[in-house]
Order: C-alpha cells, then structure tokens, then sequence
C-alpha cells in the first residue's frame, strides 16, 4: 500500500502526473513490488483531498505505462514487470543520489540536472524539429542568442 503518498495542491505540476510520479518511482525503489494492491479511486481521491477524476487519469496514465494492471472487481495492482533500464542505469541512479545527498543538492536540483542531462542527450523522433538554443545569429537577431526549430540532421 501507499503510505507515502503526498499532492502538493499549490505546485504547477498536475496532480496526477504527481501520483503517477510517485507511484512509478515506488515501484522503482522496490516499495511496491508486482502484485501490491493499489488504493481504490475514491479511497485515494478522499485521503488526498482531490477529485476522483484525478486519480483515475493518474491509474490510467500508470496502466498506459506499464506500471499497473487494472480490472473489475480486483482493483488496481503492480504489473509484473521488469526495471526499465536494466540494473546499470538503477546503480548509476542510486549513485547519482547519493552524490547529489552529500553535495547537499535539493530534489528539485536533481530533478534539473537530470532533465539538462536529458534534454543534452535526447534525439527528436524522425522528420521532428529540433529545437537549437543559441546557435548563432538570424537574419532578425544577430545577437549571439536565439532559439529556432530545424529538421533533424539539418
């Protein structure tokens, strides 16, 4: 069961991407393991103080993921599944953790750094702009900074 489990009703993030956050990192970290029974929607929607909309678009958004199985009369369950990333990425996520502890970083630094990281080594799908920031002057900005959308590999 979740214990844990918290909304921040003032943060810009929306509430179910909070819980679906929440729960898939549980899984993640082991404290939910295949099988574990999830609350039910409105038993969930009441301990939170939200809607009960919320909470199902957030199982929703769990199951379209992978993360829980959802059928009548059984409730909402841990899927069986295995730790996307395999053990390597899991260790270097722990040690980045542990690192970002002793460094006294906030979550919401990592969270940054991570995203930075993320965003440094991602590649657009096929045929998708890519955004470049600061690559040059434009024909309107010839200033050392600007921000435009190209095909991949233009």
């Amino acid at each position: 069961m979740i214990q844990t489990l918290r909304v921040d009703l003032e943060s810009p993030v929306p509430h179910y991407e909070q819980i679906r956050a929440q729960v898939a990192a549980a899984v993640t970290a082991g404290r939910l393991r295949a099988g574990d029974r999830l609350p039910t929607v409105r038993v969930l929607a009441a301990d939170l103080g939200i809607a009960t909309g919320t909470v199902a678009r957030a199982y929703r958004e769990l199951e379209a993921g992978g993360w829980v199985t959802t059928r009548r009369r059984h409730g909402t369950v841990v899927a069986d599944r295995a730790p996307s990333g395999g053990s390597k990425v899991g260790e270097a996520a722990l040690r980045l953790v542990a690192a970002a502890r002793a460094e006294r970083l906030s979550d919401q630094d990592v969270h940054d750094l991570v995203s930075g990281a993320l965003l440094a080594h991602s590649a657009p799908p096929p045929g998708r702009p890519r955004v470049v920031v600061g690559s040059g002057p434009t024909p309107n900005d010839p200033g050392p900074s600007h921000v435009s959308a190209r095909k991949d590999g233009a």
